[in-house]
């Protein structure tokens, strides 16, 4: 069962889910493409995915890491130039035209107004409340998985990789948004409707015209130089993000399935050349994909129904031994059944639509009900299995302390209180940043000098918190 298991999510994550997620990143380079370069969807498609193809599959893991490096810097570079321009344009008057514009004082509020039950609960509510803990999404995936396992496992130790994927949380969620929020706010207003947009670029497909588009048509008002280092950057930003799924996916298909299931006896030549198709096949797959979407928000909430309910099972495995094979091969089924339903069936059956919030969880409830219930019909894993992992992991908790000989050796890796206390301190330490420096542009000097503190702060009690977690060079 576990090596089924094993083959079913190289199968599920390495190739669908993998194949939607290069799907919906490539989309939103045809859109950039079309807006910016005048290139259909094909052709953007065709040279974009060829290249990023060639030079994931030649480079393996290192080249991805080491690009990835480069690639951020550049991107980082060209989206403050893309928002710089964005605020010189007449329409937005600067910062402090953008952030005292009557029309943005909504759009501009840190939290949403909470008499709006509708819009809280889908921006707000749920993703606080539910989402963070019960979906499972590349990249923020509850209780870990093959994306932050592959560049942990990368560092010289544990204490690195800590500090890495920390690093990671800090500069994806804390400092890389803001850019791209300035520009958008300046989208609002020099593109009040989605009819300027399409008026601004009439020969672009009328198929390709969406709010996703704002950002790239934004770009237009760069002066030409500076415009070819922001599309630089913004090619940097595909091909890292691409180049990690292929880097990913291929994996997972080498290691977890063909070399398990097909051919056990594979020599490192044959495995680096079955890497190398399983790298064509999904940038391939996901092409095709690509062309049939309409817009990046639509495969996002594809992916997100999919994995709602799953990221439960992914946590509690650590801290409970009765989760067993069983337990995620009927989560990740249950799931994809319900996504299904709500992409195509529901409609069918003429009944009215739900907000996406609504469909998350609904999801949530169907799936983990539905692995719970099998959880408690099925048998845990044999006794010499859970002590093995016991013995290797030393998981916290006393979820495992009852069927596990603990013997002489530490009974957990570290303390679970220190754990949760290093958990909520790595939390305040992202949204303070995100939030102060978010202070800082709109201008409020005391909150954004508050939220920084508070940042700094819970980063220096995190870091001390280390040897209570069993981290050592």
């Amino acid at each position: 069962a576990a090596a089924f298991l094993r083959g079913f999510r190289a199968l599920y994550l390495g190739v669908f889910y993998n194949v939607m997620i290069i799907a919906t990143v490539t989309l939103a380079a045809t859109k950039i493409g079309g807006v910016l370069l005048g290139l259909d969807p094909l052709t953007t498609v065709l040279i974009a995915g060829t290249v990023t193809m060639i030079y994931s599959a030649t480079s393996g893991l290192w080249g991805v890491v080491v690009t990835d490096l480069v690639l951020f810097v550049v991107a980082m570079i060209g989206s403050v130039a893309a928002a710089v321009f964005a605020l010189r344009q007449p329409e937005v008057g600067g910062l402090a035209g953008l952030v005292s514009h009557p029309e943005l004082q909504s759009a501009m509020n840190f939290f949403p107004d909470f008499s709006d039950w509708s819009v809280a609960a889908g921006i707000f509510i749920i993703p606080i409340a539910v989402q963070w803990w019960s979906a499972w999404y590349p990249g923020a995936e509850p209780g870990g998985g093959g994306y932050v396992a592959q560049r942990m496992l990368a560092a010289k130790n544990e204490k690195e990789s800590m500090k890495a994927t920390l690093w990671f949380n800090v500069a994806h969620y804390g400092l890389r948004p803001w850019p791209w929020i300035i520009v958008a706010l300046c989208s609002m207003l020099v593109y009040p409707e989605l009819s300027d947009i399409q008026a601004r670029f009439p020969d672009l497909d009328p198929g390709l015209v969406g709010n996703d588009l704002a950002y790239p048509a934004m770009l237009v008002f760069l002066p030409a130089g500076l415009l070819g280092l922001v599309v630089a950057s913004l090619a940097a930003a595909y091909m890292s993000t691409i180049s990690t799924q292929l880097n990913w996916g291929s994996s997972y298909v080498v290691s977890d399935f063909y070399r398990r299931f097909v051919n056990p006896d594979a020599s490192q030549r044959r495995l680096v050349a079955v890497g190398r198709l399983s790298t064509v096949g999904l940038m391939v797959l996901g092409a095709f994909i690509a062309l049939q979407l309409d817009t990046a928000g639509q495969g996002f909430q594809i992916l997100l129904q999919i994995g709602a309910g799953t990221g439960l099972i992914f946590l509690l495995r650590w801290f409970w031994y009765r989760v067993n094979v069983w337990s995620e091969l009927a989560g990740m089924t249950i799931s994809f059944m319900v996504a299904v339903y709500f992409a195509w069936v529901h409609g069918a059956l003429g009944l009215a639509p739900l907000p996406a919030w609504t469909q998350l969880v609904i999801g949530v409830a169907i799936t983990t009900v539905g692995w719970l219930g099998v959880t408690f019909l099925t048998a845990p894993a044999d006794s010499e299995t859970l002590q093995g992992f016991y013995d290797k992991i030393r998981p916290m908790g006393a979820g495992w302390r009852r069927v596990v000989d603990v013997g002489d050796g530490p009974r957990e890796s570290g303390s679970v209180t220190a754990a949760f206390l290093a958990w909520f301190l790595g939390c305040v330490l992202v949204y303070a940043a995100l939030f102060g420096t978010g202070y800082l542009l709109y201008g409020q000097g005391v909150a954004a000098v508050v939220a920084l503190a508070i940042s700094a702060g819970a980063g220096v009690w995190l870091f001390r918190l280390l040897p209570k977690l069993g981290y050592s060079d």
